[in-house]
């Protein structure tokens, strides 16, 4: 499809991305109801209205697109559709139900394996990255770039709690965690931080929108063997991940204990 169905996908995204955050911040900090599903992983009344808002406004708007949500029951039939939503209604429910403020709504449209509009929104911080293929990543009317850096000893790294097999030079920076994988990865764009770790495991809905947001900063997001994730296979999850500016990203991947 053309750039122009993919900013048509973005303005889509971002509305009922705002939308979305919106809703969640009307549970935050009043207690919602929560239960812990497989995993031992924390979801609550706020993920499932905002999954519900969010499958009925974007499938009304695009019958024909795919669905893939952290909070609906996965579906074969996604495999057969050439384009789908990936959804996460609130990445970091943990800290969504702590009451801290880095957690996020993150969308994404995937065409052919690979994301081509995204939005990604930190209501508390009242930030929202926006990205289409091609045409950048923007905060606002701000277009956004990964750093430049390439010494990793000066690097400002988020790491999940898990170590991921890279070793990092004693003077690299480790800032506090952050708990939506999708803003910690995001970071990089806006030069919040230079580098991020995922550890393995991370899901499509996870790291679908930072990816895109990410790269069209002009950063990269890989595995380890420095291979760009694909998206809508049968098994969703993915293995330990580093997202950084090219030059760093590439010191970094050499830093592997």
């Amino acid at each position: 499809m053309a750039a122009s169905d993919d900013d048509a996908d973005l303005a889509l995204l971002t509305s009922f991305a705002r939308e979305a955050a919106a809703l969640a911040l009307t549970f935050f900090g009043q207690a919602p109801k929560s239960w812990t599903k497989s995993g031992n992983s924390p979801v609550s009344e706020a993920d499932i209205a905002i999954d519900r808002l969010l499958h009925d406004g974007l499938r009304a708007a695009r019958p024909a697109y795919g669905w893939l949500s952290e909070e609906a029951v996965d579906s074969a039939e996604r495999l057969s559709a050439d384009t789908l939503f990936v959804v996460d209604p609130i990445d970091g429910t943990r800290a969504f139900l702590a009451g801290q403020e880095d957690w996020t709504v993150s969308l994404a449209v995937v065409r052919e394996g690979r994301p081509v509009a995204a939005c990604l929104v930190a209501p508390v911080r009242n930030i929202v990255f926006e990205a289409s293929r091609g045409r950048g990543t923007f905060i606002g009317s701000a277009r956004l770039a990964v750093s430049t850096l390439g010494d990793a000893a000066k690097a400002r790294v988020a790491s999940p709690k898990a170590h991921v097999g890279v070793t990092l030079p004693a003077f690299a920076e480790a800032v506090p965690r952050i708990a939506s994988l999708a803003l910690r990865l995001a970071s990089v764009a806006n030069q919040h931080i230079d580098a991020a770790f995922a550890g393995p495991g991370a899901k499509d809905w996870d790291i679908a929108a930072a990816d895109l947001i990410v790269t069209e900063a002009g950063g990269r997001l890989s595995d380890f063997s420095g291979h760009h994730p694909l998206y809508n296979r049968p098994d969703p999850s993915h293995p330990a991940l580093l997202a950084a500016g090219p030059a760093l990203h590439d010191v970094l991947l050499t830093s592997r204990s």
